[in-house]
C-alpha cells in the first residue's frame, strides 16, 4: 500500500531554514509527480510545491517563490523541500502527496515559524 511519511519540521526563528523529507513506498516512486501542501489552522489546505516525476520540472506557490525548493531523490524514494528564509505566515502543517488513482497523503509534519 501507498505510504507517505513526512520528517524535518520543527520550531525556527524567523528567516531560519528547514529541510523536509517524504520517504515513499508502495508504488512506483519515479513515475509520479510529486507535492507539497500546507495547512494553517483555520485555513484551506494549499499546494506549495510541485515536481515531476524526474524531476525536470517543478512550481511553487507565489508565496514562497524565491525561498523553498522543492527536489526529489527517485533512488532513494524521497522528495524534500527546503525552506529558506522562513516566516511566522509559513507556520503549518506540511504534507507530502502524490495522486495515483486516488490522492494519498502522510501524516504531516509540523514547521513553527516564531520568536
Amino acid at each position: 500500500q501507498v505510504q507517505l511519511v513526512e520528517s524535518g519540521g520543527g520550531l525556527v526563528q524567523p528567516g531560519g531554514s528547514l529541510r523536509l523529507s517524504c520517504a515513499a513506498s508502495g508504488f512506483t516512486f519515479s513515475s509520479y509527480t510529486m507535492r507539497w501542501y500546507r495547512q494553517a489552522p483555520g485555513k484551506e489546505r494549499e499546494l506549495v510545491a510541485a515536481i515531476t516525476s524526474a524531476g525536470g520540472s517543478t512550481t511553487y506557490a507565489d508565496s514562497v517563490k524565491g525561498r523553498f525548493t522543492i527536489s526529489r531523490d527517485n533512488a532513494k524514494n524521497t522528495v524534500y523541500l527546503q525552506m529558506n528564509s522562513l516566516k511566522p505566515e509559513d507556520t503549518a502543517v506540511y504534507y507530502c502527496n502524490v495522486f495515483r488513482v486516488f490522492a494519498y497523503w502522510g501524516q504531516g509534519t509540523q514547521v513553527t515559524v516564531s520568536s
